[in-house]
Order: structure tokens, then sequence, then C-alpha cells
């Protein structure tokens, strides 16, 4: 059984900068690619990122491209999300996410508000 757990999100103000982790657990972590997905107030989830199995090949959501970095450490059995120049629609709740044979899992979120 996967396990997802989210941390490193907080309150900053637009133009500062956060990382946030996503720590896994069960499963063989180097098996799956794995993204991150967030939810602002009344929306959709909505994709942000995702990073290939070895971390080779990444891709982004148009708005955050060029800010939002993924990366993952495979021997930690962890991805991250470095996210610079922050602005206020960034606010959201951030999910991990990992598409595995046995099912979808995704950890609890973490929340991220970017005051104006």
């Amino acid at each position: 059984q996967v396990q997802l757990v989210e941390s490193g999100g907080g309150l900053v103000q637009a133009g500062d900068s956060l990382r946030l982790s996503c720590a896994a657990s069960g499963g063989f972590f180097s098996d799956y690619a794995m993204a991150w997905f967030r939810q602002a107030p009344g929306k959709g989830r909505e994709f942000v990122a995702a990073v290939s199995r070895s971390g080779e090949y990444t891709t982004y959501e148009d708005s955050v491209q060029g800010r939002f970095f993924i990366y993952r450490d495979n021997d930690g059995k962890t991805v991250y999300l470095q996210m610079n120049n922050l602005k206020p629609e960034d606010t959201a709740v951030y999910y991990c996410n990992l598409q595995a044979s046995s099912g979808t899992y995704w950890g609890q979120g973490t929340q991220v508000t970017v005051s104006s």
C-alpha cells in the first residue's frame, strides 16, 4: 500500500519561494512517474507538474512553466516541487500524486497561501 505525505506549505508573500516535499512509503517508488496537482478554493483539482520515473523528463502546466521545478530523489523516495516567484493565484492546496497499476494515490495535501 502506497502512502504519500506532503509538507512544506505555508503563508508567503508574492515573489517569495517555497519548496514542497512528498515522501512516499510502500511500493517501489522509482517504478512510477510522480505528479503534483493543486486545488484552489471553489475550483477543481488541476495538474501542476510531473516527473518521469528516472527524473529525466518533466512537464508543467503553462502558468507555472519557468517558475516551478519538479524533481525527485529515488533513494530517499521523495518528490519535490520548488516554487519560485509565487503569485496570489498560486494559492491552493497542493497534492502529490502517484498512478500505479493498483490504483491512483494521493497525499493529504499541503496548503500554500500567497498574499499580494
